[in-house]
């Protein structure tokens, strides 16, 4: 893709559009990068941009007809329906995710991983799986640095482990990665997307522009994603933790196994993988396709699951304070994966949940929380919401914070020898925090504080 002397629009001026803004600029074009963020806000963005000849608008929306771009990069954050870009679509100006520009510029095949829940902890397991064994891999997408930072310095030999959002998905016309993952497909985003049918299409995708020759790898489990395999023109392999499959990799007397036309191949017994919970055998399952498929050793596979810790944000222990241990699942943005923390443990559970809703119902939440729940402790925006869901359910044993300090110090002191204190918060963090990651980390500080 040649990039000289065209005139390029990027909006969204945090890692992705920073990022894209100064390669682009390398590569000879003419960059102007915007934000509605003010120009107080964005002076340190400004200082490290004007020095490449980069332009700036801040605090307002660009003006796409008076701009006339040769085409647009777009910071996931960014819905597609603003005004500038439906005048972009309108006039026929691409309109590109990072992950789009990235693809177009890299010779390395890409693993892309998508879902509601699970994306994080399957990015980086199949990421681990792959440097376990001497290849060259570079993790990003949605984690990590962006990976336009990266792209041109690898080749054929090496390899992409992208995590994709639904929002990268959007703006996608070539993508076109060598395997697609899809982990499950539950109600989040739909603040955005509107329905739950517009949610799965854009999820869908990943795999649109894939052939024969390419794989997609598929819950078989989930009625939502065992679906999309119907009309794909890739080579679909399922993985099911309920089910014996013709093909695929499922569970066979008591070991993990892998069939893809050669009969079962015994990879571990489920127990052995490090990380826990039914979610994360899924997870497990997905990552060991996509390494089986691409020559891994069903040996070499096993050393990294029986060692792989997890990742950050993700029913990360936190420490252990008077018998009580304090788990961190900040990466708990929606009700199913919180959902899924809840089920992962069986010892007695002081919750802390709360934050921005991103449209999502509470009604199978605050069942679970019901059964699971010994003291639910609530803070932030959606808060009430939480409360009226587990009150109908039945639930009364509900404690309402003002911040993070106060529900860290609640959940502690209704906590007993053996309890475990769970922040898996069922909602986004953007209430109260930039991030889920900045939500975790204060909340592991404030553990930390406890100990006096």
């Amino acid at each position: 893709m040649d990039v000289r002397g065209q005139k390029v629009l990027i909006m969204g001026a945090a890692r992705s559009g920073i990022a894209a803004s100064k390669f682009l600029s390398d590569h000879g074009a003419q960059v102007i990068l915007t934000d509605v963020k003010s120009g107080d806000a964005m002076k340190n963005v400004q200082k490290e941009v004007e020095i490449l000849g980069i332009k700036t608008i801040w605090g307002e929306q660009p003006n796409v007809k008076k701009i006339n771009p040769d085409f647009i990069v777009v910071s996931p954050g960014i819905p597609l329906t603003i005004p500038p870009l439906v005048e972009a679509a309108q006039n026929q100006i691409p309109v590109l995710s990072e992950l789009e520009l990235a693809y177009r510029f890299t010779r390395a095949p890409v693993i892309a991983v998508t879902g509601t829940n699970g994306k994080t902890t399957t990015t980086a397991l199949v990421g681990q799986l792959f440097q376990d064994s001497g290849r060259n891999v570079v993790i990003g997408g949605n984690i990590g640095l962006p990976l336009i930072s990266y792209v041109e310095e690898l080749t054929a030999q090496d390899l992409i482990v992208a995590e994709v959002s639904s929002f990268q998905l959007e703006g996608i016309i070539d993508f076109k990665p060598r395997v697609a993952i899809i982990l499950n497909i539950t109600p989040d985003h739909l603040d955005r997307h509107g329905t739950m049918d517009a949610y799965r299409s854009i999820k869908a995708q990943i795999y649109k522009n894939q052939e024969e020759e390419d794989i997609l790898i598929l819950n078989y489990d989930d009625p939502l994603v065992k679906k999309l395999s119907i009309g794909a023109k890739s080579h679909v392999i399922f993985f099911s933790r309920k089910n014996k499959l013709e093909e695929g990799i499922y569970v066979l007397e008591g070991n993990l196994v892998i069939n893809i036309g050669e009969g079962p191949v015994p990879i571990c017994k489920p127990a052995e993988i490090s990380i826990k919970g039914n979610h994360n055998l899924e997870n497990a399952m997905a990552a060991i396709t996509a390494a089986y498929i691409l020559g891994l050793q069903p040996e070499e596979i096993k050393k990294t699951l029986v060692n792989f810790p997890g990742v950050p944000h993700r029913l990360e222990l936190v420490t252990e304070l008077k018998g009580i241990k304090f788990i961190n699942d900040s990466k708990g943005t929606n009700p199913d994966a919180s959902i899924k923390a809840l089920e992962a443990f069986n010892e007695p559970l002081v919750l802390i949940a709360g934050g921005k809703n991103k449209g999502s119902d509470f009604f199978e939440f605050a069942a679970r929380v019901k059964e699971k729940v010994k003291e639910l402790v609530l803070v932030g925006e959606a808060a009430p919401e939480i409360k009226n869901a587990v009150l109908e359910k039945g639930f009364i044993n509900i404690h309402e914070a003002a911040d993070y300090q106060e529900a860290v110090k609640k959940a502690y002191s209704l906590a007993v020898l053996g309890d475990i204190v769970l922040l898996s918060p069922a909602c986004a963090s953007f209430d109260m925090f930039d991030n889920f990651e900045e939500r975790g980390n204060v909340f592991k500080e404030l553990v930390l504080q406890l100990r006096g």
